[in-house]
Order: C-alpha cells, then structure tokens, then sequence
C-alpha cells in the first residue's frame, strides 16, 4: 500500500528543499526524498550546494582569502606579523562544522513545516507512483497527486582522468585536501576550477589550469574577463588557454604518487606533472535511476529533463526543477523553480525569468554579471550603449585597498532599458542585484543614475557606470 502525498518531491538540494518547504507552507502534504550521507555516515540534506559545492567552497575561500591577505594585503595598511602559518586539518574542520550546521538547519526546517523526509534512492514509476529504497535495504512505495523531481547534478567524469578520491579528484575531493599539494592542475578555468584552484593557491600551492577553449571566461563579457585574468596571473595562477587534456598516468607509490597530465596546445604535446589533479570541466543532469520504464518523462541527449517554460514535463502531475532540467545550474535559479512549482501546485501564479539569475564566481576579485554581454548584443544585432567605472576611482574601494576591477552597464541605444550589468571586484556579488532589480522593473540605465547611493560605498561604481552610459558621469572623463 502507498503512503498518499499531495506532493512528494525526489532530493533535497536548493530545488527540492525549497519546493518542499514552500508546498507545506502552502498546506499541502509533502514528503521529500534524498539519499546523501554526511560524513558521518547520516543523512545529510541540503545537496551538492550545502556538503560539497556553495557553501564549503565559500568557507575555505574565505579562509584561504583571510590567509594570503595577511602576506599581501595586510602590509599596506602598516600590520604586521612573523611567521603565519595554516593549518588545514582546523580549516577543515571549521568547513565541515559550517556544512553540518547548514544540513540540519535544512532537517529543522523541515521538522517546523511538516515535511516528512525519506532516506534513501527515490525512483519515479509510472502513475506517480515513488519507490524508496532507504539505506537498511528495505522500500517504501509513496504515491503523489504531484511529483517534484529535483535530483541535482554531478559531477563531469572524463574517461583518461577518471577520479579515485586521492590524486584525481572532483569537487567534493578538492574539498578535503589534508595539506596544502605543492603542485596542483585544474582542468577547465570554470567557476569550481577557478574557486578551488584559488584555494589552494592562496595557500602555497603551484596552481596551473588547463582550459580547452581558447578565451578565457567565454561567458563573461570580454573586458571583465580580461580584467580578471590579469589580476590572477598577478596572483601567480598560470592558466593556459587552448590546452586539451588527452591522457593522465598516476606514477609512484604512496605519498611518492604523482599525475602526470598530457596535454596539446598551440606549441604541440605538453606534459605537466603534479601531485594533485582537479577535474572541473562541468556537471550533469543525475538522471540515472530516477525514472522507471513507462512513466512518460523524456531526457534529451545530456540527460536533463524535459521541460516547459512552467517545469512541467507534461506528464500530468510531474514536474522538474533545479540542475536537472534547462538553464544555468545555480543553486539561486534552483531556489526560484522549487518555490514557484510548488506555488503552481497550489493554483497561484509562479513563474522564473531565467533572463535575470545573476552569475558570481568568487574569486578575488570576485566576477558577477546579470543580462547580455556585449557580444551576445551584437550577435543579435540589438543597438546598444554602455558606461563603465572604475574601482580605482571609487573612494570606499580605495580605502579598503581593492582598487582592482570596474562596473559596466549596459543599456538600450534607444529605450535606455537595461539589458546588462557587469562586474569585476571587491564584494561585486552583493553589488549585481542592482542589476537583477532594474531589469525585473523594466528600468532605465538613467533610473539607476537617478538613485541615490550612499557615499562611500562600493555601490557608487554602479551609480557612475550608470550615468557614464548618458556620459555624464562626475569622476571619471566621459
């Protein structure tokens, strides 16, 4: 016999733990299924973005950031210090304190709302119909008027580099270093690549990222890009652009154990030996075994689900959210589909414009953009104009020692609509939801050049750049 939901939702990462949350709020009985340990062999909600992804990696660039400030920052303000030293087992562990902090903060939630979770691996069957097999072995069958499948993404496995958790590793590896690797290669400059592969630079490591494509941070617009690529190489990351990985060989035993990396680029053959090798080159859709012969659900060619403007998959009562389905993989994107499925279920209005989720690598400077680049402007032949800004010239950002970087606004030739934000620097990824907001409200680059900001603040940057769009912004020559 099945126990009866309104909505049973399939993992509790930022998509599942939302929706379900929001529909109990909602009245509607839910249940939500996840099946990842901590670890200390418990269940451990939240998903990739809460154990091993947004919020770890956060602690540990803040940690690794606090660390290197001390040796090139700190000096400019006249403190000094002799002999700093990290010791990564206490950063670890402060990591992991911040991870299981956040994961039953997520068990409370669900206590508070009358959400009943289920430990284990759910699988969709036809009829909405959830079989759970829970970690002693045993099932429970679960039926649902609605089906909320938020399974999450993984990680991108290459066959020549395949991960064995101690020189070869994915995201959740890279994590979990016990000392500082002397030498450390990345493949892919991507967000994790360049997050983590910052980590451990800050902390002493040789770092050298590999990225197949020949520009680097293709997503991004142009100049932030080639504004932050200057600032790493500053920092002493070496990424080499155009370098394709073809084969790996572990050699050594033991502590002894090193991986050697070939590699072609536009000198021919390379080969790069390192003791540590993160591969970073992209997530997938956790699809396998989620769906069951005869439910209706579809996959395209990368294995996400199918879905409409709406997350339903057209399966009457089924929906998907999340890293699972189109769109970027973001755990704030992922936030928006949960809440506004479960709303749709309730017969309220929901919907996620997916043309305004902000982007945010956090490395230092930070990256983070909202709307089109340039490119994709021109690409579309839509007349556009732009305002840029300085850090350097921003009081607040001078006298916290982190001139590096600008603010771009980017805005219709004709309507003045923005279409655009932009932004390399210090905290930018508190300062793009400027951008999110304004565009949300349809508004005008002039809108953000009429706002008041407080001075000084970082947010000037955004008020000038925004006036440099109609060329009369006051500090910098127009």
């Amino acid at each position: 016999m099945s126990e009866q939901f309104d909505v049973v939702v399939i993992g509790a990462g930022p998509a599942g733990y939302h929706a379900a949350i929001r529909a109990a709020q909602l009245g509607l009985k839910t249940a939500c299924i996840d099946a990842a340990l901590g670890k200390d062999g418990k269940p451990a909600l939240g998903g990739t973005c809460l154990r091993v992804g947004c919020i770890p990696s956060k602690a540990l660039l803040d940690s690794s950031r606090q660390y290197w400030n001390m040796g090139h920052l700190f000096g400019e303000h006249g403190i000094s210090f002799k002999d700093a030293k990290m010791d990564v087992g206490t950063m670890i562990d402060r990591k992991d304190k911040i991870v299981k902090q956040f994961t039953g903060g997520i068990a409370m939630l669900f206590k508070a709302n009358k959400v009943t979770p289920f430990y284990g691996f759910g699988t969709l069957h036809k009829g909405n119909i959830v079989k759970v097999k829970q970690h002693d072995g045993s099932e429970v069958e679960l039926k649902g008027t609605n089906v909320i499948l938020a399974a999450g993404s993984d990680s991108i496995e290459l066959p020549f580099a395949k991960f064995d958790g101690e020189n070869i590793v994915d995201n959740v590896g890279a994590l979990d270093f016990t000392e500082v690797p002397k030498r450390l290669a990345v493949i892919g400059a991507g967000v994790i690549g360049l997050e983590l592969g910052s980590v451990w630079k800050r902390l002493g490591a040789e770092v050298t990222i590999l990225e197949a494509l020949p520009d680097f941070l293709a997503a991004a617009d142009a100049e932030v890009a080639k504004t932050a690529a200057r600032e790493f190489k500053k920092q002493g990351l070496d990424i080499r652009l155009g370098a394709k990985v073809s084969a790996t060989e572990i050699k050594g035993k033991g502590k002894k154990k090193e991986v050697v990396v070939t590699y072609s680029d536009a000198k021919g053959e390379q080969s790069l030996t390192v003791d540590k090798l993160l591969v970073a080159v992209g997530r997938r859709a956790a699809s396998g075994g989620l769906l069951a012969d005869g439910t209706g659900v579809k996959l395209n060619e990368r294995g996400q689900i199918e879905v409409d403007e709406h997350c339903h998959t057209g399966v009457d009562g089924v929906w998907a959210v999340g890293d699972c389905v189109r769109g970027p993989m973001l755990a704030h994107k992922g936030f928006e589909e949960g809440i506004a499925v479960a709303e749709l279920i309730a017969g309220l209005p929901g919907h996620v414009n997916l043309d305004t989720i902000p982007w945010v690598i956090y490395t230092e400077p930070e990256i983070a953009w909202v709307g089109k680049t340039e490119q994709q402007l021109k690409d579309e032949g839509v007349p556009y104009k732009t305002g840029s800004f300085p850090f350097a010239a921003v009081g607040r950002a001078v006298a916290m020692a982190e001139p590096a970087g600008f603010v771009k606004v980017i805005a219709h030739a004709e309507t003045d609509r923005v279409l655009g934000l932009h932004l390399v620097g210090v905290n930018v990824s508190e300062l793009v939801h400027e951008g999110v907001l304004t565009m949300e409200f349809k508004g005008s680059a002039d809108d953000l050049a009429r706002i008041c900001h407080a001075h000084p603040t970082l947010s000037e940057a955004i008020h000038d750049a925004a006036m440099a769009v109609s060329k009369r912004a006051i500090h910098k020559a127009n």
